[in-house]
């Protein structure tokens, strides 16, 4: 697939460097250069791109006012690109991919466009699927029906990395880390083998970004990845303690106990 992509920067030798160093991948078409964000967001709400390089510090408009400038329309996956290192707190707080200090490595470069190429594939792969549902709920509405119970969609769609802002600083969790979720409110205590980070959302929003094969609920305030349980301790009323390889014990309610049915086949 060809992802289509604009370069913004107020520095012609910068889109120069950055054009050179994406001719490596062939699946990028540069279709605009911008130097500045008043034409960026002309040019993405003209071509609609898959991606934008962005510099944050312009003038005039910066890399995040145009973010700002399109919240009316859908946007692109953005990259940020710049010199200062301070920025990259508010640009994941923006939801970019990826944040890309000045000059721009090769390597660093490339892990990039494999980010980007994962999440338009997860994007893609959601479109398609929602189109054949609107296929078949107007040819064969009983398809359709079973389509929508079904695990319709793979596990490509569900987040493989989480970035959570803990203690002024970004982390970036790989979600096969990740031993158990606790809910308290709207935070989440997030546990994996060497740490404990919170995040600011709701259990509901956290459950649609993880893949349900593998985390599940087994208590109204717990999720537990199933991969890393070692261990079912039967408890008494129907209810049990799943062990796990950090040897917590996490209690499973009786309203959660199907959970456990497929570790005892």
């Amino acid at each position: 697939m060809t992802i289509r992509t604009i370069l913004v920067d107020d520095e012609p030798l910068a889109i120069q460097g950055l054009e050179l160093r994406l001719q490596a991948h062939d699946d990028i078409e540069i279709i605009e250069k911008c130097s500045n964000g008043r034409e960026a967001i002309r040019a993405i709400k003209t071509h609609k791109p898959d991606l934008v390089f962005l510099d944050i510090q312009m003038p005039g408009f910066d890399g995040f006012s145009v973010v700002q400038g399109l919240m009316e329309v859908e946007p692109p996956l953005f990259v940020f690109v710049t010199a200062y290192s301070d920025h990259a707190l508010r640009a994941f707080e923006a939801q970019a991919v990826d944040y890309l200090m000045k000059p721009v490595e090769e390597a660093r470069l490339a892990d990039t466009i494999e980010r980007v190429r994962q999440r338009l594939s997860e994007k893609r792969g959601v479109e398609e699927v929602e189109k054949l549902k609107e296929v078949l709920a107007e040819h064969a509405p009983e398809a359709a029906a079973d389509m929508v119970e079904g695990d319709a969609v793979s596990a490509n769609r569900f987040e493989k990395l989480i970035n959570i802002k803990d203690r002024g600083q970004i982390f970036r969790v790989d979600v096969d880390t990740i031993e158990r979720i606790d809910a308290a409110g709207d935070y989440m205590c997030i546990y994996t083998a060497d740490n404990t980070l919170i995040l600011r959302e709701t259990m509901k929003d956290l459950e649609k970004r993880l893949d349900p094969r593998r985390f599940q609920r087994v208590h109204r305030s717990t999720i537990v990845n199933l991969d890393l349980v070692k261990q079912v301790k039967p408890h008494t009323n129907g209810e049990c303690f799943l062990v796990l390889n950090s040897g917590a014990n996490v209690k499973v309610s009786r309203s959660y106990r199907d959970v456990v049915a497929r570790f005892v086949h």
